[in-house]
């Protein structure tokens, strides 16, 4: 039986090598295909591989009536309607373990650009000047690091912000207090994280319950001079308060690599607001970790399509229903 596998987004060669090597398989991929062209061509598709650029949802699917599975090469699946998938009966995988340091490095260039004042500094001198007294800045040693969502990316922060000398903290509902304590992290309370830190680094899951985690009420809860590092999801913060808390001095700054929408709506308050450092969503931008993640999401297509082995299924009620 062959196997027909669409690939609309940029997969890394590496990625695409395995599945055009494997036996009875046929792909179809190009480095960036529309909506349109993706809805024509998966009809014939029994597995659909995607980055960010593809949105799965309902209407997609009902055109997929062979699909058995889509495959997320990277950890993050808020392109894909889960529900839908589950109705009907479509598998989603992801492949959370290939960014997680180039994630938990840019996480850190953040705060540590933020902290100096780095991309300003550039620019500064770029343009003709040599100013120092402007860009007077902190050490991150001695401060206190809040960690929002302690998985895989937010332990990785940690272990990396330790060697710099900070205290970590973090909030995450599913870890306990003994598996913070023995990587030397104090697992506390969300309110109590937000009145202690000095940064607060994003690294939750996007859920329904934590959509602008980052607002107006908890803003006002942390000490004035924090800095906010987000580099997992733009809607786990309301840009309009965060813009407003800077503006007003009670934040110091922010790093922020994530939008709600992306790219940016056009009069974003985020953008080009001083004391903010922008990147375009490069999590996960590095030749390692799209490497990684090609392969590891390739794999698992193959063995799930060949041998009905799954791993790193997000929505496993699909199947707890195949065993009935």
């Amino acid at each position: 039986m062959t196997h027909h596998i669409l690939v609309p987004d940029n997969l890394d060669k590496a990625g695409l090598n395995i599945l055009s090597a494997a036996p009875e398989t046929t792909v179809q991929a190009a480095p960036k295909m529309s909506r349109d062209e993706v809805i024509a061509a998966i009809p014939n598709a029994d597995a659909l591989i995607i980055r960010s650029a593809t949105r799965v949802d309902g209407a997609m699917l009902d055109a997929a009536p062979k699909l058995k599975l889509v495959g997320r090469a990277g950890v993050g699946v808020d392109n894909v309607d889960l529900k839908a998938a589950t109705e009907r009966g479509v598998i989603v995988m992801n492949a959370p373990d290939g960014n997680t340091i180039a994630t938990a490095e840019l996480a850190l260039a953040l705060m540590l650009s933020v902290a100096r004042f780095i991309p300003a500094a550039h620019a500064s001198l770029k343009g003709g000047e040599w100013d120092r007294k402007s860009f007077t800045g902190t050490e991150l040693r001695n401060k206190t690091l809040g960690v929002i969502g302690f998985g895989r990316v937010g332990r990785a922060v940690a272990k990396r912000a330790q060697a710099f000398d900070m205290t970590v903290i973090a909030y995450d509902p599913f870890i306990s207090v003994e598996a913070g304590k023995a990587l030397s992290v104090e697992m506390v309370a969300l309110d109590t994280l937000f009145a202690r830190a000095d940064y607060i680094t994003l690294h939750a899951q996007l859920t329904e319950d934590n959509q602008r985690l980052v607002n107006a009420q908890s803003l006002a809860k942390m000490k004035k001079g924090v800095r906010i590092i987000n580099a997992a999801r733009g809607a786990l913060i309301d840009e309009a308060a965060l813009a407003e808390a800077i503006k007003s001095g009670h934040v110091a700054g922010a790093g922020i690599d994530v939008y709600p929408e992306e790219p940016p709506e056009p009069g974003n308050p985020l953008i080009g607001l001083k004391g903010v450092v922008h990147t375009p969503h490069l999590g996960a931008s590095t030749v390692e970790a799209q490497d990684e993640v090609a392969v590891q999401i390739a794999q698992q297509t193959l063995d799930a399509l060949r041998s009905g082995t799954y791993k790193n299924v997000v929505n496993p009620d699909v199947l707890e229903r195949k065993k009935v």
